[in-house]
């Protein structure tokens, strides 16, 4: 409980700051804004500076946020936050093995749609199939979000697609780059993967209790961070872009587009998803070959169906519902 108060307190805190938009605001406007003492504000804004935060003090006038540190602390990621929900709960580690495995202990202790957990560095992050990702520290986005929808069991992979629509626009909003999507979840620029999602579930045989969607992006890296095996297949907003990305702002600007999408499926379901989703793929209409577990396929990518199964038609002219597989393009 305690933890929790304090939690509030420093997301009060930081909205304040925000709504300042840069100028001084005196400590007794914080004071009340978030409802404690003048000498705890104070403590909090020394917590603020040793996570390195650099605030000015003037004597009548307050204090003010000067630079912020390139970390994505709930902090960090607090500070201008959009969303009204996504993100609003975040917990924030140095290092953790996977931020599924912690997300998935949040969800099943209760924790409210919306949660984040993110982390600097993951030293066992999981991809799709029980792949690892490569997750070094201080230089991509390693996050997972928790969901809580009401909808059948079979209906929860088109979350998966919403998810790469989410990331595609926030990338586009905060960068400029212009990526695309490989069935299912896999974001591509200049052919190259920048992004990774995971979605898993928590669920008994007929209702959901929480879809957890796991995201990882290469942001910062250089061409040197990367090992000779994923050269040729990896890159990073940085090699794409040239210049450093902020990876709060990004998840800032994912947060906002995920929140967004989210209630339009809530309300309206997948049509509209797989409307945006086919707009982004890079595969439609191209030869691909999608490997499953029992058979490998070559044919030209159609299109998804209404639940979000990839359609490829064979070189005999069949249609081929894809419903899990690894795609390679040309």
């Amino acid at each position: 409980m305690a933890r929790t108060l304090q939690s509030d307190i420093r997301t009060k805190l930081i909205e304040a700051f925000s709504k300042a938009d840069g100028n001084f605001i005196s400590g007794q406007e914080i004071a009340e804004y978030i409802g404690c003492s003048r000498t705890a504000v104070w403590k909090h804004i020394e917590e603020l500076r040793s996570e390195g935060y650099i605030l000015e003090a003037v004597r009548k006038k307050g204090y003010r946020i000067v630079t912020k540190p390139e970390k994505v602390t709930a902090n960090e990621i607090q500070l201008g936050l959009a969303a009204e929900v996504f993100g609003k709960a975040i917990h924030y580690e140095e290092t953790v093995d996977s931020t599924q495995k912690i997300a998935h202990r949040l969800a099943g202790s209760g924790a409210p749609e919306g949660t984040l957990v993110v982390a600097e560095e993951q030293s066992f992050g999981k991809g799709r199939l029980s792949r690892n990702w490569y997750s070094p520290k201080y230089t991509g986005i390693w996050m997972s979000l928790i969901l809580r929808p009401n909808i059948p069991f079979q209906q929860a992979p088109q979350l998966t697609l919403l998810a790469a629509v989410a990331v595609v626009q926030g990338i586009e909003e905060a960068t400029e780059l212009m990526p695309g999507i490989k069935w299912p979840n896999d974001i591509l620029i200049n052919g190259k993967k920048v992004t990774g999602i995971l979605t898993e579930l928590q669920a008994e045989a007929d209702r959901i209790h929480s879809v957890i969607i796991g995201i990882g992006i290469n942001v910062n890296q250089k061409n040197g961070d990367f090992p000779e095996d994923l050269l040729e297949k990896a890159s990073s907003l940085f090699i794409e872009t040239g210049h450093q990305v902020s990876r709060a702002k990004l998840i800032q600007h994912i947060l906002v587009k995920m929140e967004i999408l989210y209630k339009l499926y809530l309300e309206q379901g997948f049509a509209p998803i797989k409307v945006l989703w086919e707009s982004y793929a890079v595969s439609l209409g191209k030869e691909i070959k999608a490997s499953t577990l029992t058979e490998t396929i070559h044919g030209t990518a159609l299109g998804i169906t209404e639940e979000g199964v990839l359609l490829v038609e064979g070189h005999d002219g069949q249609i081929h519902n894809i419903y899990s597989a690894d795609i390679e393009l040309p």
